[in-house]
């Protein structure tokens, strides 16, 4: 399972999104709509979150089938088309229905 993702790369883009959202959540909702979820004592905002690592290499394989799976049936469309090279237009093609299936 070399040809995998980098776990530390997964992890630190995992980390940016939740600090993100954890921003976003402070700024539109305030502190008490978030106290009032998690219930006495504990608050969302003050709970480090973190990733399993079995959890981890799991994401990172799913990542690699995804894209192995996307770059499969964009080409294949664009061999349907006579082009060797996939362009952006062939993954917009084929992006509805990966996302349906995933």
């Amino acid at each position: 399972m070399d040809d995998t993702f980098d776990p530390d790369l997964i992890h630190a883009i995992f980390k940016l999104v939740w600090s993100r959202r954890a921003h976003e959540c402070e700024r539109n909702e305030g502190t008490e709509a978030l106290e009032s979820e998690v219930g006495a004592g504990t608050s969302k905002k003050n709970r480090p979150t973190s990733v399993n690592a079995n959890a981890l290499k799991l994401s990172c394989e799913l990542l690699r089938v995804f894209v192995t799976e996307a770059v499969q049936r964009a080409a294949t469309i664009a061999e349907a088309e006579g082009v060797s090279k996939i362009e952006a237009t062939h993954l917009e093609r084929i992006l509805p229905q990966l996302l349906l299936d995933f």
